[in-house]
C-alpha cells in the first residue's frame, strides 16, 4: 500500500479527494488534518509515501509547514488559484491540482505518481519562489524544542549566519531557521532588511548609529545595544538605505 495524508482546512475538498481516491484502492489514507500543524505532527508520526497539501491554511501555509519537515515526503498540492503559488509549481515541476478539482485532471496526477515517488522532495527553489508571496514576507515560522512559533519580521533585529543555519536575534531570544542568508536577503523587503556583510542582515528600524572602528572599517549599533561589522559593502548599502 501507498500511505498518503490528506492536509487542507476544507472538509469538503478533503471529502472530494477520498472519493476521487477510491478508484486507486493501492492508496491507504492514514491521517486528515485541518492546518499545518496537525499536518507536521501527522507526517512525524506516519512518514507517508505522499501527501495531498492545501496551500491556504489558518495559522500556517502550505508551504510555511514544509520548511519545518525534516525529509519531507512527495507532494500533490492541492489550492485555489494563487500567483505565487502557481508560479513556485512550475518553477519546480510540481503537481498541483486547482480547486475545485476535477477527476479527469485528479486521474492523470495519480497515474504520474509513481514518478513522482521516485523523485526528490520539494526542492529549496520551490521554497524560495513561494517565500516571495505577500502573505509570507511579513513573518518568520520557525519551530524550537518541538513547538512552532510565528515571528513577525517587525520583532526580528538581525539574521546571522551561522553554520548550515541562519540565527534570528528577536525581542524575545534567538531561533533558528535551515535556510541561508541569501534566502532572506532576496525574499525579505530590501526596504527594510539590509545586508551589512556577509554574516549579518539587519533590520533597518533597529539601528542607532554606525561609528567608524578604524580606518574604512565601520560598526553599526542597534537598539539591542548589539554591534555588528559592517563590510565595505554593506557600508555604502547601508548609507543609501539611510540617506546619509
Amino acid at each position: 500500500m501507498i500511505r498518503t495524508i490528506l492536509i487542507d482546512d476544507e472538509p469538503l475538498a478533503r471529502d472530494v479527494v477520498k472519493h476521487y481516491l477510491k478508484s486507486f484502492p493501492d492508496i491507504e489514507i492514514v491521517a486528515e488534518c485541518s492546518d499545518g500543524f496537525e499536518g507536521l505532527k501527522a507526517i512525524t508520526q506516519f512518514r507517508p509515501d505522499f501527501i495531498f497539501l492545501d496551500i491556504q491554511m489558518p495559522r500556517i501555509n502550505g508551504f510555511e509547514m514544509l520548511e519545518l519537515v525534516e525529509d519531507p515526503p512527495a507532494v500533490i498540492f492541492t489550492t485555489a488559484f494563487d500567483e505565487f503559488a502557481i508560479k513556485a509549481f512550475e518553477v519546480n515541476a510540481a503537481d498541483y491540482l486547482l480547486k475545485p478539482i476535477e477527476q479527469d485532471r485528479f486521474d492523470q496526477a495519480m497515474h504520474k505518481l509513481p514518478a513522482r515517488l521516485k523523485q526528490t522532495a520539494p526542492t529549496e527553489e520551490l521554497l524560495e519562489t513561494a517565500a516571495m508571496s505577500p502573505a509570507q514576507q511579513h513573518r518568520v515560522v520557525v519551530k524550537t524544542g518541538g513547538v512552532i512559533k510565528i515571528i513577525p519580521v517587525n520583532d526580528i533585529h538581525y539574521f546571522e549566519a551561522d553554520d548550515d543555519h541562519v540565527k534570528l536575534s528577536t525581542t524575545e531570544g534567538h531561533f533558528y531557521k535551515n535556510k541561508t542568508m541569501s534566502f532572506f536577503e532576496n525574499t525579505l523587503n530590501s526596504e527594510q532588511f539590509i545586508r551589512i556583510h556577509r554574516s549579518y542582515l539587519i533590520n533597518l528600524a533597529q539601528v542607532s548609529r554606525i561609528e567608524l572602528k578604524e580606518k574604512d572599517s565601520y560598526v553599526v549599533l542597534l537598539k539591542s545595544d548589539i554591534w555588528l561589522p559592517v563590510s565595505k559593502t554593506g557600508y555604502i548599502k547601508l548609507k543609501a538605505a539611510l540617506g546619509i
